[in-house]
């Protein structure tokens, strides 16, 4: 009886081999990610002895391939008979470049040039990766289950975010910085051990043909639903970068919180998160696909207001930026999820790299905007009153989305143009 009621609670796609590798492999990079975001840094502070102007450098090293490369790669990926083996290749070529930091630094020889080298080669793999997975995603997955599986990978990633720091901060306490990059290395050897045993029949490549590079482009502009999709997150990037980019300083020089305290509030993030993961599947059988995206855009923006507006004794601003943080990561994981299966379910396979790398270059391009502004902005008017323009800047994103088909749309389409229902 046991073991039957036990299998019951298991989802129907971990059940299965094929799929259960591959999530594996996810989950597992995924904390080796948050892993080297709190150790790459920590070794330019720390080790290296890096000021903020080559701090800056360093984090833009790492995001400059998300912006440059999706286009190319993209077109690139959906010219390949064979993704999967390129996904091995990157993981093998990440963790090759992540060791090469702890051996530096074994011999005295690690400099900043090395891990900004780094930087750009593992965000760039990262890159390459991703393009290609979005393919591998549909090989694995019946349309029905597309919900059900975006939910089961955004969990992992929302339980990487909250192991994922916890685990770093006590690997670079140990080990030093450097050698604990080796736990990420390792991570990525095990994400390609799961690929590598798993064989899904991978869609053909798509011919090369007059536009072959930027149709993606033309793709996503011209779909309704994903012109409005791209427009409401491009305005949320736009937003959440300016307020980002602030974010730290206010909480810790305004509203008087301590590191500990602030990791204790980015942690009840991470719960919301894995709240929102957990959910979003309920959430998408009752409101259907399109009012999920709607309510989960509001769910990730409306709780940051609260953030600005943070004010009196410290226990209730202390609770005012829990109540944000666990709200507004959940309503992140929702929109995650919704979106992930409407694209997927959407694109048609022989443009699925190039729309995605379309979509993700044009939604990038939106950070550093955003970033800019939000240090211009602080400068010039204060903290305070710029975070209230970026976070009340982000609700409005939905407004995108209420003139097109999208908030109408109960269940998923199909590339034939029909709808799928979402399985429970």
């Amino acid at each position: 009886m046991t073991g039957v009621a036990l299998t019951a609670r298991v989802p129907e796609l971990l059940r299965e081999r094929t799929f259960r590798r591959y999530w594996s492999g996810q989950t597992v990079s995924l904390v080796g990610d948050q892993i080297s975001l709190m150790a790459l840094p920590l070794a330019a502070v720390l080790v290296l002895g890096a000021d903020a102007a080559q701090m800056g450098w360093l984090k833009t090293l790492e995001l400059l391939p998300a912006l440059l490369l999706n286009l190319p790669f993209g077109a690139w990926a959906d010219r390949r008979a064979n993704r999967r083996r390129i996904m091995i290749a990157t993981d093998l070529g990440r963790a090759a470049l992540l060791l090469t930091l702890p051996v530096a630094y074994a011999l005295d020889l690690l400099t900043l040039g090395q891990l900004y080298v780094v930087a750009f080669g593992v965000g760039a793999l990262s890159v390459l990766f991703e393009v290609c997975n979005v393919t591998l995603f549909v090989a694995l997955v019946p349309t029905e289950r597309y919900v059900q599986a975006n939910s089961l990978v955004n969990g992992s990633r929302s339980m990487a975010w909250l192991a994922g720091p916890s685990i770093g901060g006590i690997l670079v306490q140990v080990l030093t910085a450097p050698v604990a990059l080796l736990a990420d290395a390792l991570t990525y050897l095990a994400s390609a051990g799961y690929l590598a045993k798993i064989r899904p029949v991978e869609p053909a490549p798509a011919p090369v043909v007059k536009g072959h590079f930027t149709e993606g482009m033309r793709w996503v502009l011209r779909e309704r639903s994903m012109r409005a999709l791209f427009a409401a997150s491009g305005t949320v990037q736009f937003f959440n970068y300016m307020f980002h980019t602030l974010f730290v300083l206010y909480v810790t020089t305004e509203l008087g919180l301590g590191a500990g305290l602030l990791g204790l509030v980015l942690g009840t993030g991470a719960v919301g998160g894995l709240l929102g993961a957990v959910c979003s599947g309920a959430v998408v059988r009752r409101i259907g696909i399109g009012g999920s995206l709607v309510a989960g855009f509001l769910g990730f923006t409306l709780p940051l207001v609260l953030i600005p507006a943070a004010d009196g004794p410290l226990p209730l601003v202390v609770g005012v930026l829990f109540a944000a943080e666990f709200l507004s990561c959940a309503g992140v994981m929702i929109v995650d999820v919704a979106a992930g299966s409407f694209q997927m379910a959407l694109i048609p396979d022989a443009v699925r790299a190039r729309v995605m790398g379309a979509f993700r270059t044009l939604n990038h391009g939106f950070r550093p905007l955003g970033a800019l502004a939000g240090g211009v902005l602080g400068t010039a008017i204060g903290l305070r009153p710029t975070l209230w323009i970026a976070t009340v800047g982000a609700v409005f994103a939905v407004l995108w989305l209420l003139p097109s088909p999208l908030p109408r749309m109960r269940e998923l389409p199909t590339r034939e143009g029909e709808s799928v229902g979402v399985a429970p």
